[in-house]
This record gives C-alpha cells, structure tokens and sequence, in this order.
C-alpha cells in the first residue's frame, strides 16, 4: 500500500519519478509505480516537457513575474485559446499552478484584477485635528473643574464635622 506523500516530496523521491519520466512512462503509470496522486503526475509529466529536470527538481524557487507577463499569459490562454504547455514555455512560468491562478483572475476582474497588490495591513484613517477650544468652552471646562473642586471639599468637611473628638459618631 502506498503511503501519503502529498505534502512532500524528497530529493530522492523526485529523482526517481523524473528516472521514469525521461524513461517516456505516462502520468497515469508514473502515479501508479511512485504512489502519487494522478494529478501531481501529470504536472511533473508537463513540468518536464516545459523546463525539463530543473522544474522538476525545484531549482528554479520563487519567482516573480511583472504585470506585463502575467496579463500576456492569461490572455493567451483564456482569449486566444492556447495551452497551458505553449504559454508556460513561451513566458517561461516555473508553475501551471500560478498560470492557473492568472486565468482564474482575469475571467473574474479583468486585466486590473492582475495587478500588483498592496503589502500588508491598510492603514487606517488619521484622526481629524481637533479645533482649538473657543473661549467659552474654555470657561466652561474650568466652570466644572471648580464645582468639582467645591463639592470634594465640602463634603471632606461634613465627614470632619460628624466625627466627634472622641472618635464616636455625633
């Protein structure tokens, strides 16, 4: 029985798919003898039509693609009907995956939904200055400061005066 190795795939294990895949065994056997999914075969299978041993074995990391790339990519494939195969190869696109994606885009927003996009967290709205205080605000916030004042001071003396010098209540 085969064991799960969807989440990944060692150097060893890419070597000898890519063995049988040079050997011309189809997706559908290369799933099989390696205990793979079909669909990840027939990815390998069309990555190494593509860009041969290197796409395979991951060479090539991250790539970034301009505007310009991404937009003639999925034009050619969603509008002009081409393959994914002839326009990874013509644009050189290290993943059917990220070409897939692309397309799915474009159908949904257009060409501005391939836009590059914002990093990060969007900043939030400042806070609008506060004016400077009129004169009667001022007045009135000082009015308020006093009462308070007043009203503290009032009732620390009733505390006072209803305790007796004996230190029993009145």
């Amino acid at each position: 029985m085969c064991g799960d190795r969807r989440r990944h795939y060692g150097d060893e294990f890419r070597k000898t798919a890519l063995a049988l895949i040079r050997q011309g065994i189809g997706a559908r056997a290369l799933a099989g003898r390696v205990c793979m999914p079909r669909s990840t075969a027939e990815k390998w299978v069309l990555l190494y039509r593509i860009g041969g041993e290197a796409a395979i074995m991951g060479e090539r990391g991250n790539r970034k693609y301009d505007y310009g790339t991404k937009l003639a990519a999925a034009r050619d494939r969603v509008e002009h009907g081409l393959t994914k195969a002839e326009v990874m190869a013509r644009y050189g696109i290290a993943s059917i995956t990220t070409l897939e994606n692309w397309c799915r885009e474009y159908r949904a927003g257009g060409p501005d939904a391939l836009r590059p996009k914002p990093k990060g967290r969007p900043r939030g709205a400042k806070p609008k200055p506060k004016p400077a205080p009129t004169r009667e605000q001022l007045l009135e916030e000082e009015n308020a400061y006093l009462r308070a004042r007043v009203a503290y001071l009032e009732k620390a003396r009733a505390l006072l005066a209803s305790k007796s010098p004996t230190g029993r209540n009145r």
